[in-house]
């Protein structure tokens, strides 16, 4: 087959390097923006924290201005020979790429407003605590704190005693049985909370009631319900409970009331496991005032940022001299190119701030009476195409703001992915948020009677009664969703 050449034209699309690198920081919550800052801060010596407060800023473009984009120097003759620093020493020009994230038109608000944190304790920390008030030896020690470390963050202890039994003699090299391990693993079973170590749910709700037990409560048939008709609690056949042990309705009453307040995850509310996940902080913040919404951003923790003046003081320094040596060169290339980064990295901060505030104005034009009245049935359909035609920003732009932040108001904090929803059709041919049909469903089964719930073909009734056109099976799919179980298993004595 002979060689040949051809000239060919494609069309291609490519995201620079900057354009990354803003995309990234849209997915960024507020907080973990600190976090990236000082990251950026530790790489790039060519930027710092403006201790100051910085001037004005200009408005901040859509885009990236693709002429402004610098290159990396390639270390060729004609690279080391022309180096334009006209631009980074000009006089007066002390503000270059500054920004700021400060709103002072509202400065006593911004310093009062009290940001979540949370600290304390984590929920294995506990466990070591009170490990510690045991009279182990270091042998015993040891094997409690593998056993400690093998319970999951609910409470429960779901590893095998023989799985226990081999990490500790290819981790810890112990040579432990398992009746050693199951002696020590009863000894924390009785730590607090109640439940703790429990390898099931029935063991779980046992070792409660063994509890309340020595304190003195008559939970004996509690006990002997859980011990011998588990399956049937769990099914809520309770008439065959009440039959095995003989009960009146009062007395069956009274011992799923005691089995219905004991905790099924007991780890669930000691200390905290991830941080992150404990706790929100806002991203935005809504106020009502007076009939007028007003959004603000939060911006604690993004200091703000500027170019360091010893490195312009550098390039002043280089541009005065009249030698200017290869090795010179060399450092004002690199001393360019840190600038030029610094500069990226604070244009798109202040593009990320111009496009968080853009889109959760859309959103709240687009939902303003929920975000007057609170009620979840004043929401109004929204998809990330309606936003984006708002906004003027590409869908998947508008869905990384959507996905990974929140919006404070009086009513309580919401992920901004809330607001979404798709549309339903009444009979009268009106739109509404699927958000209202499962608020509405909501409401109706927190209603009901709970000793005869309603089926999902008695809800799919009163909803079209209502009006709204739908499917049994799309009532079974948002009763689902809001994590509501069937009718049998709603009902109460």
């Amino acid at each position: 087959m002979a060689l040949s050449q051809s000239l060919q034209q494609k069309l291609l699309q490519k995201l620079s390097p900057q354009q990354i690198q803003l995309m990234k920081l849209l997915q960024v919550p507020t907080a973990n923006l600190e976090e990236r800052i000082k990251e950026e801060l530790e790489e790039n010596p060519a930027l710092e924290v403006d201790e100051e407060k910085p001037e004005e800023f200009e408005d901040t473009k859509e885009e990236f201005n693709e002429d402004d984009k610098y290159e990396e120097p390639d270390g060729s003759e004609n690279e080391y020979e022309n180096i334009d620093i006209s631009e980074y020493v000009r006089e007066g020009d002390d503000d270059i790429a500054d920004y700021k994230l400060r709103d002072d038109n509202y400065p006593d608000a911004e310093e009062d407003r009290v940001i979540p944190h949370k600290v304390e304790t984590s929920f294995y920390e506990v466990l070591l605590d009170q490990l510690g008030l045991l009279n182990l030896d270091e042998r015993e020690k040891r094997i409690a704190e593998q056993i400690v470390g093998s319970i999951d963050e609910d409470g429960y202890l779901r590893r095998e005693t023989t799985a226990i039994v081999d990490d500790l003699a290819f981790r810890q090299n112990i040579d432990a049985t398992e009746e050693e391990v199951n002696f020590i693993i009863k000894r924390i079973q009785q730590f607090d909370p109640p439940g703790v170590a429990a390898r099931n749910l029935q063991e779980c709700l046992l070792l409660q009631l063994f509890r309340q037990k020595e304190e003195g409560k008559p939970v004996d048939t509690a006990i002997a319900a859980l011990t011998k008709y588990f399956d049937e609690f769990t099914k809520k056949h309770y008439e065959k409970i009440q039959r095995g042990l003989g009960l009146t309705d009062d007395q069956l009453k009274e011992v799923m009331l005691q089995i219905i307040r004991l905790n099924p995850k007991p780890g669930g509310n000691v200390g905290e496991v991830n941080k992150a996940e404990s706790y929100v902080v806002p991203d935005f913040f809504i106020i009502n005032n007076n009939g007028k919404l007003e959004l603000t951003l939060n911006s604690k923790n993004a200091p703000e940022l500027r170019i360091s003046e010893g490195y312009r003081d550098m390039l002043k320094e280089y541009d005065r001299g009249a030698k200017k040596d290869r090795r010179q060169k060399e450092a004002v290339l690199f001393i360019k190119q840190k600038i030029d980064a610094a500069k990226w990295f604070i244009d798109a901060i202040k593009q990320r701030q111009h496009t968080l505030i853009s889109t959760m104005t859309a959103i709240m034009n687009h939902q303003h009476d929920f975000f007057l009245t609170g009620d979840e049935t004043n929401l109004r359909p929204m998809i990330l195409k309606d936003i984006a035609e708002k906004t003027g920003l590409d869908i998947s732009t508008v869905s990384r703001v959507a996905n990974s932040k929140f919006v404070q108001t009086e009513f309580g904090t919401y992920r901004l992915k809330f607001f979404f929803s798709e549309s339903l059709s009444t009979e009268s041919g009106e739109e509404v948020s699927t958000r209202e049909v499962k608020k509405i469903l909501s409401d109706m089964i927190e209603g009901e009677n709970k000793k005869k719930p309603l089926s999902d073909e008695r809800l799919t009734e009163l909803l079209q009664e209502k009006g709204y056109n739908i499917a049994r099976r799309t009532v079974a799919k948002y009763r689902e969703q809001l994590n509501i179980p069937v009718a049998r298993l709603r009902k109460e004595l």
